[in-house]
C-alpha cells in the first residue's frame, strides 16, 4: 500500500476513535461502561498514529499519540499516557522539534510524579539533544543535561550522571563559563582516579580542567597542574601533562613558535578535537603578536 493509502486508513481510524469518544460521553454510555469505549478509542488512536508513521506524516502521528495520551490520563492510566507522550515526542522530532520537547516534558512530569526518575533523566537527555542539534540553544541544552545528572545522582547512577555533567562542562567552557567547567572536570576526574576501570580517563579530565584554568589565567593553570600531579601521580607522566608544561613555558616566554610546535607534536599522535582546538586557540591569542592559525 502506498503512503496515501496508509494515510487514508489512518484518517478513517481517527474518525472511528472520535466517534467512540463522542459515544462514551452520552448518557447511556455513562451508565453502561463509557470507560471501555475510551479504552477502545485509545487503542484506535495509537493504531492511527502508527499508520501515520508508516506514511511518514510525522505531525499527524504525533497528534494522534497525544490524543491517546490524553484519554489514558482520563482513565488514570498514567504509565500508558507517559508512553504515548514519548511516542508523540519521537514522531514530532522529525517535524516540529519544539512540539517534541513539549510532549517529552509532559511525559517527564508523569514519570517524576510516579517516582521514575531514571526514565525522566533519559528523556531530559533527549530534550537536551534536540536543543543541541535542532534548535541550537546551548544554554537550554545545558539546563536539561544538569537536570538529568541530578536525577541520575539521586538514583545512584553515577556513571550516567557523569556523562551528562561532562556534556555540561564541555559547553560551559565553550561559553567561557570556565569555573563551572573546572569544578565538573575536577569532580569527575577525582571520582575516576579511584576506579580501576575509569582511572585512565582521569588524566583527560584534569587536562581539560587545566586548559580551562589557562583560559582564565596562566598562574592559575600552573598551580592547577602541580595540584593534579600531587593528586594523581599518573598525570605527571602523561602526554597531556607534558603538553601543558610546554604550553606554560611558551606562554611565559611569549614564544608563539614553541607554543605552535608543542601543539603540533601532540596533534601528530592524538588528533585534536573541536573542543581542544577552540581552547588552545583561545590561549594562543593571549600570547602577544599572535597572527596565525593554530596548526
Amino acid at each position: 500500500m502506498d503512503n496515501s493509502g496508509k494515510e487514508a486508513e489512518a484518517m478513517a481510524l481517527l474518525a472511528e476513535a472520535e466517534r467512540k469518544v463522542k459515544n462514551s460521553q452520552s448518557f447511556f454510555s455513562g451508565l453502561f461502561g463509557g470507560s471501555s469505549k475510551i479504552e477502545e478509542a485509545c487503542e484506535i488512536y495509537t493504531r492511527a498514529a502508527n499508520m501515520f508513521k508508516m506514511a511518514k506524516n510525522w505531525s499527524a502521528a504525533g497528534n494522534a499519540f497525544c490524543q491517546a495520551a490524553q484519554l489514558h490520563l482520563q482513565l488514570q492510566s498514567k504509565h500508558d499516557a507517559a508512553t504515548c507522550f514519548v511516542d508523540a515526542g519521537n514522531a514530532f522530532k522529525k517535524a516540529d522539534p519544539q512540539e517534541a520537547i513539549n510532549c517529552l516534558m509532559r511525559a517527564i512530569e508523569i514519570y517524576t510524579d510516579m517516582g521514575r526518575f531514571t526514565i525522566a533523566a533519559k528523556h531530559h537527555i533527549s530534550i537536551a539533544e534536540i536543543y543541541e542539534t535542532e534548535l541550537v540553544d546551548i544554554e537550554k541544552a545545558i539546563a536539561h543535561y544538569e537536570q538529568s545528572a541530578d536525577y541520575y545522582k539521586g538514583e545512584e547512577s553515577n556513571s550516567s550522571a557523569n556523562k551528562c555533567l561532562l556534556k555540561v562542562a564541555g559547553y560551559a567552557a565553550q561559553l567561557e563559563q570556565y569555573q563551572k567547567a573546572i569544578d565538573i572536570y575536577e569532580q569527575v576526574g577525582t571520582n575516576a582516579m579511584d576506579s580501576p576501570l575509569l582511572k585512565y580517563s582521569a588524566k583527560d579530565y584534569f587536562f581539560k580542567a587545566a586548559l580551562c584554568h589557562f583560559c582564565i589565567d596562566m598562574l592559575n593553570a600552573k598551580l592547577a597542574v602541580q595540584k593534579y600531579e600531587e593528586l594523581f601521580p599518573a598525570f605527571s607522566g602523561s602526554r597531556e601533562c607534558t603538553l601543558m608544561k610546554k604550553l606554560l613555558d611558551a606562554h611565559e616566554e611569549q614564544n608563539i613558535d614553541s607554543y605552535t610546535e608543542a601543539v603540533k607534536e601532540y596533534d601528530a599522535i592524538s588528533r585534536l578535537d573541536q573542543w581542544l582546538t577552540t581552547m588552545l586557540l583561545r590561549i594562543k591569542k593571549t600570547i602577544q603578536g599572535d597572527e596565525e592559525d593554530l596548526r
